[in-house]
């Protein structure tokens, strides 16, 4: 959720890059350097180097690469960004992912968020408030499953400009909501995600394989990040084309469809 806020400041400097955080937002720049610290012990090459942190800043390396937000779809960047994917969910040793906090707006928290949208939703009329109420009743009988839960270290935020490709490889940046999570959650997320569909829908899952529990866990975990896109985008701002807020709620009519 981090992505609709303004939340930091990134300069530039040859190969240096120094991201400032400038809204207060508490541990985000510690997550940050703690991810780019285990990640280059684990996953060397997947994210930016660490350079220096201080409180609220974290100095890294710059990495070259396109962002894959509104790239036209292509098999190779699609296999890379499932091989970034699989190199970040399982770098984390499981001894180190068990001592790691929570990444925040784990399904818990995401749910209560969702229920307490949902109860303040002040009717408009029309399936914007189908979807509402239909949300509503699903979540409260949704009971999550652990079979699907296979621990995995998330970055946190499903942005696909937060995933550069280099014609060779996928890498990672923006790791301020990271933390200990499960690889269906945050594949959830990633295919939920606005910037997946708002400019031509992308199956970022293509080349992602998943277990009958985990593909599961990962359908009810995407009827939650929907319907948190849902609250997201009713204010239908300037960042996204017309009729966005319209297609969410297709989106979640169709995930919650059969439910």
């Amino acid at each position: 959720m981090a992505d609709l806020q303004n939340t930091h400041a990134v300069s530039f400097e040859g190969e240096v890059v120094t991201k400032r955080f400038t809204d207060g937002k508490a541990g985000g720049a510690e997550r940050e350097w703690r991810a780019l610290t285990l990640l280059a012990e684990h996953a060397p090459g997947l994210a930016p180097a660490p350079i220096d942190f201080q409180p609220g800043v974290v100095v890294m390396s710059r990495l070259a690469g396109a962002s894959l937000r509104g790239m036209t779809p292509a098999p190779a960047p699609l296999a890379g960004l499932a091989e970034a994917l699989g190199a970040m969910h399982s770098a984390v040793p499981p001894r180190v992912l068990r001592d790691l906090p929570e990444r925040p707006w784990q399904t818990a928290q995401l749910a209560a968020q969702v229920r307490a949208w949902c109860s303040g939703w002040r009717p408009r009329g029309g399936l914007a408030d189908r979807a509402v109420k239909e949300g509503a009743r699903w979540l409260d009988g949704w009971r999550p499953s652990t079979a699907g839960v296979r621990p995995a270290f998330g970055a946190g935020d499903g942005n696909l400009a937060n995933f550069l490709w280099d014609g060779e490889r996928v890498r990672v940046v923006d790791f301020e909501d990271s933390g200990r999570s499960d690889r269906a959650f945050e594949l959830a997320e990633l295919a939920e995600h606005v910037s997946a569909w708002v400019d031509g829908e992308v199956d970022v899952l293509a080349s992602v394989e998943l277990d009958r529990d985990e593909a599961s866990r990962m359908r009810e975990c995407r009827r939650l990040q929907a319907l948190t896109w849902l609250f997201l985008l009713s204010g239908e701002g300037p960042r996204n084309p017309p009729g966005t807020f319209r297609r969410q709620v297709e989106r979640v009519l169709r995930a919650l469809d059969g439910a």
